[in-house]
Order: structure tokens, then sequence, then C-alpha cells
């Protein structure tokens, strides 16, 4: 049985386009590991901010402080 070259060609590329899906999946699901990682094992530090409401509107302020 011989197979011929066309349809090697079809199943090579096929297999290389399924290759490269593959690599393009395990990329974005690392990277969305890493950022959760790093979201669970930083701990932000307090900022200065306005602690109190300010009437005048002009700047911002934390919604709810946690320090």
């Amino acid at each position: 049985m011989t197979v011929r070259a066309e349809t090697r060609s079809r199943f090579a590329s096929r297999w290389f386009w399924i290759a490269v899906a593959v690599a393009i999946a395990l990329v974005v699901a690392a990277a969305n590991v890493h950022l959760v990682y790093v979201s669970l094992t930083s701990q932000p530090a307090c900022v200065p901010h306005l602690q109190a409401p300010d009437h005048g509107g002009t700047t911002y302020r934390a919604a709810k402080s946690a320090c």
C-alpha cells in the first residue's frame, strides 16, 4: 500500500497546525496561572490617600480602606 504525496502533505500540515494551536493554548494557560499565582502571593502596601470624604469633590479617596 502506498500513500500518495498529496495525502501525506495534508496529514503533516494538519498535525503542524494542531501543534501550533496546542502551543498557543499552553502559553495562554501558563500566563493565566502566573497571573493567579502573583495575585495570591503579593500583598500590596498601603499607599497614602484621603481618608475622610472630600466635600469639594476635587480628589478621589478609597471606598473602603484596609489600612
